[in-house]
């Protein structure tokens, strides 16, 4: 799949991931799909922002990040994509 495929179909997910009503994704897919949209459009993962570690929130999202840190850009396009395709499959949308 080329680059551009790949980033024409991720902005179609996280478009389509507006149509989803947040309160019928669990809180931990939630920080998955965050994570995962943060490593695939960040230009660069070593410059990770340490927002107010003392907000508890925000912590769980550098978390969920951190997790996929390991992952290209294009990897977590691709996962992103999947799930929520998956999500949308799921509730019929």
């Amino acid at each position: 799949m080329s680059e551009k495929d790949l980033n024409t179909l991720f902005d179609e997910a996280f478009a389509n991931a507006q149509l989803i009503p947040q309160e019928s994704v669990p809180q931990d897919m939630q920080l998955v799909l965050y994570g995962l949209y943060k490593q695939a459009s960040s230009e660069s993962t070593s410059r990770i922002h340490y927002q107010n570690p003392q907000d508890l929130r925000n912590a769980f999202k550098l978390n969920a990040w951190m997790q996929v840190k390991h992952l290209t850009a294009d990897e977590a396009k691709e996962k992103y994509i999947e799930i929520i395709n998956a999500l949308l499959k799921e509730r019929n949308l």
